[in-house]
């Protein structure tokens, strides 16, 4: 049992601090939700140092997060987020 089980937080943090904060959240329990666009992403996917191609610093920032790419611009980005929207506490 963790302190935030049950709790559904959709980030649209890009880069570090955002994610950092996010990744305490999840840490505790909540179900943490990444939002990243289809034009390559959060930006730390691309710092070193890299292993099997991904970046170590965008993986020890994003662990025990669930990630989706939307367009928003879209409709139907838009409709999935306002979906995502309904059903988050943060």
């Amino acid at each position: 049992m963790h302190p935030l089980d049950g709790i559904r937080v959709l980030e649209l943090a890009n880069y570090m601090a955002g994610p950092y904060c996010g990744m305490l959240l999840a840490d505790m329990g909540a179900e943490v939700i990444k939002v990243e666009n289809p034009q390559g992403g959060d930006f730390s996917r691309l710092n070193a140092p890299q292993i099997a191609g991904e970046s170590a610093g965008f993986m020890a920032l994003n662990r025990n997060k669930k990630s989706v790419t939307l367009n928003l611009k879209s409709a139907q980005g838009k409709a999935i987020f306002k979906d995502l929207v309904r059903t988050a506490d943060v």
